[in-house]
């Protein structure tokens, strides 16, 4: 469900962004781990990022995760879904109204992957977060319904 602003401007003075990311999980004997990030909010999360000219959400996505996450290998599954939220600029244009669509895609990387965060691409922090208790470290209520498809389909994949 789309997420409204209280006191939103005229909507059709919105600048409209495209991104993609993504949820990464691993297989270990451990059990079965995705990766998360900590954004430049403070708040964990997956890796996204800007789509950028002559490139497809899925290039998109593999990009943004990989320079985010500091992998060094992943394989793109499956499309999780798409987001659809409403907010106010606080890093570029402070307080204009920006509206965005996040295309979410399900990545698997090798069992022995190690995260190295990139600072200089917004990323605070990352960690392997066993996959039971993903859905309690995200911080947005939103990645909900991508988290339940991930999580569906990491059952299935091997």
């Amino acid at each position: 469900m789309p997420k409204t602003i209280k006191n939103l401007p005229n909507k059709t003075q919105a600048r409209h962004e495209v991104s993609a990311g993504g949820l990464v999980f691993k297989r270990t004997p451990k059990g079965l781990f995705f990766a998360m990030m900590k954004d430049s909010y403070d708040k964990w999360t997956f890796p996204k990022g800007h789509v950028e000219k002559n490139e497809t959400v899925e290039e998109a996505a593999a990009r943004e995760t990989i320079e985010e996450l500091g992998l060094e290998e992943i394989r793109l599954l499956e499309q999780l879904g798409k987001i659809d939220i409403w907010f106010r600029d606080q890093h570029v244009v402070k307080g204009s109204v920006i509206h965005k669509d996040i295309f979410y895609f399900l990545f698997s990387t090798p069992e022995k992957a190690v995260l190295d965060p990139q600072i200089s691409e917004h990323a605070l922090g990352a960690e392997w977060i066993p996959a039971n208790q993903v859905m309690k470290k995200s911080s947005y209520d939103d990645l909900v319904p991508i988290i339940e498809k991930a999580l569906s389909l990491v059952t299935r994949v091997k």
